[in-house]
């Protein structure tokens, strides 16, 4: 088993993503993943870890609004009784929260800090308003994030989402991709947390590092608007591309419909009218529906050409809305034979390809059926011959060819001798680009944390004091949603003074993204009744970072990419020292309804946990997640495994309180003839069942239990009718001190019925008090343990040694073996491989 490096520190933060309350409340989904954690927390404390387990609730969102809206009853009033249902329900699975730290975003004296921190980061230069085109959900009627209108819907209400121009508020969180100063970027951070490899590629990916270059295309006919013609002027194109090597190849470039040359280029592109009519068609759709559309569309800009600065070569100009003008440049040089989107457009546009690299000594080559065509190579000699290649797209680095003096050259070779011309004749040079934005953080919505600036036609943009927060939501308000948020036409909220000159002032309408707010709450927890800063520093060094967290992956571009762009912010700027937030993350799996579908109230196949308690208790609904499979997987509901669970439960419970009897009373001539076998056994459990929590493999855990639960089972004979029964047969310990091992294992798992064993077993104080018992390592070692022995691959024979027998005794052992001697016939072994305890390798 790997070394766990986690829980060993004395104090240990474990957190859930903090849910939003619903009306519907608790469902399957939240008991996994907050037993998960509750099981940690528990084990951990009883090991004399001092633990912050708390809980809060992410009460801002749409969903309590438009509930406001079909209603008329106030979101503040929906979010309290279901925060109410809520407590409830965690009450009744026995969660041991820290509820005297228990937060709630809605709650002004919590988002007085969110606007705190709005204000904090907009004085650094972090925060800002400009005027861009948003995703607009036409339902919610509201801005969205780019990570909240995947598909081209909300996420929120799966509603359509078109591009809109709007004046809004951004949090620069491009600043923090790379590292500043002592703080590590958004990149370098991922390579020291412990998160699921995943999760970090997904991150990644959306943040899109590419390292490329700047390539100047020289527009023909260009003329400055406004300015006399002069043959001298040149105006160029500036494309980026991360593959320079294929420029040979480029046999068109691409416009993204919203590039502002295109406004420029308008008086010389003769279809300047159908052009037009393409961008205000693009400027409908979202970026993702753009990149992931079928079929891709364009129209050639008649009368304008580029020219490639490599071999003067004559290029069409095409608008096109697969590519983006916020990436890069907006502009791309299209090699339809090195890249599979350029290849589809120019398939559809009948538009060349040149084949311009070729396979070579390189790795994972990535090949598509389409063209076919010949290609000249330079051979060692440098001597040129003709290669036909045909059928493929080759999109992977390799030789060059076609590509005049560069033709032999390995692509990274060549990258490197283009980009050097390229900065020696001032046509381009070296670029890093990304694919992150800024974070949008305006909501034309009610219900979320109102944004505090002030906007005065005399000073212009004004904070809000840090003195006034909060900017408190007025009650004032009508929620249905008219495409602006219902704060502009509150009176009480609007009518205010300038805080720089006293004249009259309006306030920013907009309130802040819910994200905003989850985005710091993990720091609440140390310090939450604190009105004088959002956490005390030691308080903050104390708890901080959180040690594991538990939450749904579908939150990987959006709360924790917001949650560790904040933390860096505030190491940055002097407030933390630490700059992530997250030192371990695991993901709960999806619990699938019976049939391997997804739950959902369509179909109605819910499963409602307060049913599952009312008819097999909270300690089965409980372990039986947990035993459903490891954490991380997604499991289909299974109603018979709960009965399954709930019958060993019941079992245990009888054994542990009839043999308590015994030992009790004393009774003689009742107890098991193989007592050291029961023991070893018991320690056995000990130290699987302590691993086991401590990796989180929670279902294994469980089984090690049950495995200890049969070996009780069948000690002595089933046939002996004097003692306690347990599952029709009996088995009795002798000592007090193990049978209470017993409870203390189960506790976590199921602590209803372990608190209420421990009080028949005649204890005042709760079980959770007690310390959770040490293995006995000598009890436990096998005396022997067998090991294959592999001959090339192949299992020839085995080894019965000690589990310590150096590594020179048992290759001595081995290569003695008759059966081994066979296969060596005289000769010896090229590599003798000895992995501890495992397995012998033997190659010859």
């Amino acid at each position: 088993m790997a070394k766990n490096n986690h829980f060993q520190n004395k104090k240990q933060f474990i957190l859930d993503m903090f849910p939003y309350p619903s009306g519907a409340g608790l469902h399957v989904g939240h008991v996994e993943s907050y037993t998960a954690t509750d099981i940690l927390a528990r084990y951990l404390k009883m090991n004399g870890r001092k633990v912050l387990h708390p809980q809060g609730f992410d009460a801002f969102g749409l969903p309590a609004e438009n509930y406001a809206i079909k209603t008329g009853v106030h979101p503040q009033e929906t979010t309290k009784k279901a925060i109410k249902t809520f407590k409830k329900q965690l009450a009744m699975m026995n969660f041991d929260y820290d509820w005297d730290r228990e937060i709630n975003s809605s709650d002004p004296g919590y988002y007085r800090w969110t606007q705190w921190f709005f204000l904090l980061l907009y004085k650094n230069g972090l925060a800002y308003r400009k005027k861009a085109k948003v995703n607009w959900c036409q339902n919610c009627q509201t801005v969205l994030a780019n990570e909240q209108a995947e598909n081209g819907r909300c996420e929120r209400c799966e509603g359509k989402v078109i591009q809109k121009d709007l004046e809004q508020w951004f949090f620069k969180i491009t600043d923090f991709i790379e590292s500043r100063k002592k703080t590590k970027g958004l990149i370098e951070g991922l390579k020291n947390i412990d998160w699921p490899q995943s999760t970090k590629q997904a991150q990644l990916n959306w943040i899109g590092k590419s390292e490329g270059a700047i390539i100047k295309f020289p527009i023909s006919n260009f003329q400055f608007l406004n300015k006399p013609k002069n043959p001298n002027n040149k105006k160029h194109l500036e494309v980026f591309t991360t593959r320079i090597d294929t420029i040979f190849g480029c046999t068109y470039c691409v416009l993204a419909p919203e590039h502002e040359i295109l406004d420029e280029l308008k008086d010389q592109i003769k279809n300047w009218g159908e052009v037009q009519n393409y961008i205000n068609q693009a400027r409908n759709k979202t970026d993702l529906n753009r990149l992931e559309a079928k079929e891709k569309t364009g129209v050639k800009l008649t009368g304008v050409e580029v020219t490639s600065p490599f071999n003067q070569e004559k290029l069409p100009l095409f608008v096109a809305d697969y590519v983006l003008s916020h990436y890069g440049t907006g502009a791309v040089m299209a090699v339809p034979a090195h890249d599979e989107r350029d290849f589809e457009f120019a398939q559809k546009y009948n538009l060349p390809i040149k084949t311009v690299i070729v396979r070579g000594k390189t790795q994972n080559s990535r090949l598509r059926k389409g063209f076919s065509g010949q290609v000249k190579l330079k051979t060692q000699n440098h001597k040129t011959k003709l290669k036909t290649v045909s059928g493929d797209i080759f999109t992977d680095y390799g030789i060059l060819a076609n590509s005049g003096e560069y033709n032999g050259l390995r692509s990274e070779e060549a990258k490197e001798k283009m980009t050097n011309w390229l900065e020696k004749e001032k046509l381009g040079g070296r670029k890093t680009n990304y694919k992150l934005r800024d974070w949008l953080v305006s909501r034309q919505r009610y219900w979320g944390a109102p944004i505090p600036i002030i906007y005065c036609d005399k000073c212009g943009v004004v904070p809000v004091p840090e003195s006034d927060l909060p900017v408190k939501l007025p009650d004032d308000v009508d929620f249905l949603p008219t495409g602006e948020s219902p704060l502009k036409y509150s009176k009480s909220f609007q009518n205010v003074k300038c805080p720089a000159c006293g004249g009259p002032a309006r306030r920013e309408s907009d309130t802040m993204d819910t994200f905003v707010c989850s985005s710091w709450y993990y720091l609440r927890y140390a310090d939450p009744r604190n009105d004088q800063e959002f956490a005390a520093k030691d308080k903050l060094k104390k708890w901080l970072p959180v040690d594991l967290y538990v939450g749904g992956a579908e939150h990987t571009v959006l709360h924790l990419l917001y949650a560790r762009f904040f933390t860096k912010a505030l190491h940055y700027l002097g407030y933390l020292n630490f700059d992530e937030p997250f030192s371990m993350l695991r993901h709960q799996g999806v619990i699938l309804a019976e049939d391997g579908t997804k739950m959902s109230k369509s179909k109605g196949n819910i499963i409602n946990p307060d049913d599952v308690v009312k008819e097999y208790g909270a300690d089965a609904l409980r372990m039986y997640e947990m035993f459903m499979g490891p954490l991380e997987d997604a499991k289909p509901w299974n109603t018979k495994g709960i009965v399954g669970i709930r019958r060993f439960l019941e079992k245990m419970s009888n054994f542990i309180i009839s043999n308590y009897h015994y030992i009790r009373t004393k009774t003689e001539g009742v107890f098991s003839p193989n007592q050291d076998k029961i023991i070893i056994a018991l320690n056995k459990t000990i130290k699987k069942v302590s691993e086991d929590i401590k990796f989180l493999k929670f279902n294994t855990a469980i089984s090690q239990l049950m495995i200890l639960g049969n070996t009780l089972r069948r000690e002595p004979e089933a046939n002996d009718k004097r003692g306690p029964h347990f599952g029709g047969t009996v088995s009795y310990f002798k000592d007090l001190k193990n049978l209470k091992f017993i409870v203390i294992l189960l506790a976590p798992f199921a602590p209803h019925l372990a608190e209420e064993l421990w009080g028949k077993l005649e204890h005042k104080s709760s079980i959770f008090k007690e310390k959770w018992p040490d293995h006995d390592e000598n009890l436990i070692k096998e005396e022997k343990i067998e090991i294959p022995i592999m001959v090339n691959g192949k299992m020839r024979d085995t080894l019965e040694v000690d589990p310590e027998i150096s590594e020179e005794n048992i290759k001595k052992l081995a290569l003695e073996s008759n059966k081994i001697q066979k296969w060596l016939n005289g000769g010896e072994p090229k590599k003798f491989i000895y992995v501890k305890g495992r397995v012998i390798n033997i190659v010859l």
